[in-house]
């Protein structure tokens, strides 16, 4: 796989609390050169990133109830409002961990449902919905139905992990996760991918998409690079 190609895998991240206008400055401009499939920020920075990948092949990837997913519904959806409003074009929402945990499936469903309708509702915009079920908290019957729900619910890609709750991305999740959405779904491996063979393990597993901070390492230029995770 080339640099390029790979690149076009890479959600280029910067979700620290402490980051700072220069370094989501300098991840923009490091995803611009490198060709990243987008940028995944909180939404405080969105508007800036809009404006900073203006014209480049580069999406705008905003994370909603992030990182614990305890948000109502209701809140999730007028995040997901405001992100597209200022330009995000793929949404990384958070599910209720704590409801799938205790059963309350239909809730699930009708959370991830909610995000997806106020996405598909803005299809123009080309707004992708990503479902982080945070693996790392879950067993493999949990994460299973995770899965299903998401697909249930419409969603268009599920993701390992916020890479800030429990632990990040694993091959055997990646593999899981895959088998349960099947072709039809995107797969996104996030948490702790920091170089380029775990990133090629990861896509030979079966992720569609790998969320870093480590993207400029990962496609082969070695460059010092904000740490997201």
């Amino acid at each position: 796989m080339t640099d390029l190609e790979l690149a076009r895998y890479i959600d280029y991240t910067l979700l620290k609390p402490d980051a700072t206008r220069a370094q989501i400055e300098r991840l923009c401009a490091e995803a611009r050169q490198y060709h990243f499939a987008s940028v995944c920020v909180n939404l405080c920075w969105g508007r800036l990133c809009a404006d900073l990948l203006d014209k480049s092949d580069v999406k705008l990837c905003a994370v909603v109830g992030f990182p614990f997913g305890a948000t109502t519904t209701l809140a999730k959806m007028f995040e997901t409002e405001q992100a597209i409003d200022v330009g995000a074009r793929e949404i990384d929402m958070v599910i209720n961990i704590g409801a799938l945990k205790s059963g309350l499936t239909d809730f699930v469903r009708e959370d991830i449902a909610g995000v997806v309708s106020t996405c598909h509702k803005k299809r123009r915009k080309e707004a992708l919905l990503k479902v982080i079920i945070e693996c790392g908290l879950l067993t493999d019957e949990e994460k299973r139905l995770a899965c299903q729900l998401a697909q249930e619910a419409g969603a268009d890609f599920v993701k390992t992990s916020t890479g800030i709750n429990a632990t990040g991305a694993t091959v055997e999740d990646v593999r899981l996760m895959r088998a349960v959405v099947g072709p039809q779904m995107g797969v996104k491996a996030a948490g702790g991918i920091r170089t380029r063979e775990q990133a090629l393990a990861m896509i030979e597993a079966g992720a569609t998409r790998i969320g870093t901070s480590a993207g400029v390492a990962i496609v082969g230029r070695a460059a010092e690079t904000p740490a997201g995770y």
